[in-house]
């Protein structure tokens, strides 16, 4: 079985990258102390970067809006591809 996977909110995050910015603890450390491991500590950093806590949720809800309009635009074009199909039966 995999290990369980524990969602960290936005203001956990930009409290983990500050405190690895403050130079106190290695990211190795902190990686242990959150239960993290290095590729999520750095996948954090590369996507999140400097952002604040509202910027990072501005980015999320983005996110989630984009795969809502994905989903959305491959349901009409699918609608559309199986209206053209029954039309051209007719």
């Amino acid at each position: 079985m995999g290990m369980k996977r524990k969602r960290f909110n936005d203001r956990q995050i930009v409290s983990i990258l500050k405190e690895a910015d403050a130079g106190n603890k290695t990211v190795v450390d902190l990686c242990r102390e959150y239960g993290i491991s290095e590729a999520t500590y750095y996948a954090w950093q590369r996507k999140f970067g400097q952002l604040s806590e509202a910027e990072i949720k501005r980015l999320r809800d983005l996110e989630k809006d984009n795969v809502r309009l994905k989903r959305l635009v491959a349901q009409r074009t699918l609608e559309a591809s199986v209206l053209k199909e029954f039309l051209h039966i007719k």
